[in-house]
């Protein structure tokens, strides 16, 4: 099968196309045919040596695919052969992947693999963070930092879902169009300007129920400092390349709640709320009330150009490999 790997730590360019052996599903996992793969910006992370946890070269980039079941191993219940799937599991980028059967999730009829590939680590991060980590409620005014990205628009799609007030802010006005166009009522283009004048001018000082930050970097602490009383601050990650340093006397004055989500551990800390989260949100996905922005597509071959796309931050909700382009 065709594969993009990556044989050295850098850049996307450090990425090749290899021909290798098609993988073997092993004791409750499945084989998928990948049609479509997503690019999330931890893959960037990755492939640059600068993620929590690295993994031994050379490597299969990606996390999140949609495809065919096409092989299963012993032990596997639910699922048979032709099965249309999303899943999340290391490898992504390839023709095949194996993957535990459990973390397969049937795909709705009338969904195509691009939209099925581009919607389980965003969305489910979001939804995580909103429900689980914030506990956001209907009414309650939320701040998404980074809302063009692919973690921050799922972000302002769920709020405005939960019946929410959702502030958007992003560095250009095409993401805040995109951030319009899932429910965020406020937007504030924070490429100039200092965030928190900007924060008090349309929402008012100290409004802010939550936060939601997949960025980090400078906009942390002024999102902070107009959170309200007991509000809650929810760290994601760090798209800025800069880790914020909050000073704690912040969270005292405020009585304010700092919590972390990392997606790829939460299930294993909070299996219970991990597995009512993804009920919950299958069923938002299934009924179609939640659907992924598709920022661009690209074939396999052109793997590099993808990630580039997202490592740069020019993507708007989700880019997407098309593995095996015209399987919809």
């Amino acid at each position: 099968m065709s594969a993009a790997r990556i044989h050295r730590l850098g850049t996307p360019d450090a990425i090749e196309i290899d021909t290798v052996d098609v993988p073997t599903p092993g004791p409750g996992e499945i084989l998928v045919e990948v049609h479509a793969a997503a690019v999330n910006f931890p893959d960037t992370l990755m492939i640059a040596g600068n993620y929590q946890t690295r993994t031994p070269l050379p490597y299969i980039p990606g996390h999140e695919a949609a495809g065919i079941v096409s092989g299963i191993g012993d032990g596997v219940d639910g699922l048979v052969m032709g099965d249309r799937v999303a899943v999340l599991a290391p490898g992504a980028f390839a023709e095949y992947l194996v993957a535990p059967a459990e973390v397969a999730t049937a795909i709705p009829d009338g969904l195509d693999f691009a939209a099925a590939a581009a919607t389980w680590v965003c969305h489910l991060t979001a939804y995580h963070a909103l429900r689980s980590v914030a506990r956001i409620s209907s009414g309650n005014t939320v701040l998404v930092l980074g809302a063009g990205g692919g973690v921050g628009l799922a972000a302002v799609e769920i709020a405005a879902a939960m019946g929410a007030k959702v502030v958007a802010a992003a560095s250009s006005p095409a993401k805040l169009e995109a951030a319009r166009s899932k429910g965020a009522r406020v937007t504030i283009d924070y490429s100039s300007g200092d965030l928190r004048d900007k924060l008090r001018g349309t929402v008012g000082p100290g409004a802010l129920d939550a936060v939601i930050d997949p960025v980090g970097g400078r906009h942390s602490e002024p999102a902070l400092r107009e959170i309200r009383w007991g509000g809650t601050f929810v760290t994601l990650g760090y798209a800025s390349g800069e880790i914020p340093r909050i000073p704690v006397n912040l969270i005292l004055l405020k009585g304010a709640v700092i919590k972390g989500l990392e997606i790829r551990t939460f299930a294993q800390h909070d299996p219970d709320s991990a597995s009512r989260d993804r009920a919950e949100f299958a069923d938002l996905w299934r009924t179609g009330r939640i659907r992924p922005t598709i920022h661009a597509r690209y074939p396999l071959r052109d793997t590099r150009e993808a990630l580039e796309e997202v490592a740069q931050r020019r993507s708007i909700g989700k880019t997407i490999i098309d593995v095996r382009p015209g399987h919809r």
